[in-house]
């Protein structure tokens, strides 16, 4: 099938189907005149790599990772006995963005709560777009 098809069948946009190709997660065939050819198996590929970016992978730990996945239903399964501990690794490291990220916002948390109050209603205006934007010299700063 062609690059047209493959995108219909997978919902994905033909330029991103190039950029799995550029970063070596698709490998179609190539025709005499250029085009692309692609396989059944194209189908379950694309799936498998948009459920891998969905779970927050880079596509260059796809590309390591792909080959050792199959399909199981609805869930993917490692067949190489390296990827598990890959997986672990990478779910450690998401695992620690996420913590960093609640920290960062429990801090910003604290900030805005110390706020007093008639900045705080200033500041909800702005926001909801009822009052314009006040500079900090306007606020007496």
């Amino acid at each position: 099938m062609r690059i047209g098809e493959l995108s219909r069948r997978t919902g994905v946009h033909e330029r991103l189907l190039r950029y799995y190709e550029e970063q070596g997660l698709l490998h179609p065939e190539r025709r005499p005149s250029g085009y692309r050819e692609y396989g059944e198996g194209d189908v379950d590929i694309v799936r498998r790599i948009r459920s891998l970016l969905a779970a927050g992978l880079s596509t260059s730990t796809i590309a390591t990772i792909l080959p050792c996945l199959r399909d199981d239903g609805d869930r993917l399964i490692p067949t190489c006995s390296d990827l598990l501990a890959d997986l672990h690794r990478e779910r450690a490291r998401i695992t620690r963005s996420i913590t960093d990220l609640q920290t960062s916002l429990g801090a910003l948390d604290s900030v805005i709560t110390a706020a007093p109050p008639d900045v705080t209603r200033r500041a909800l205006g702005v926001l909801d777009g009822s009052t314009p934007a006040m500079s900090a010299q306007a606020d007496g700063r």
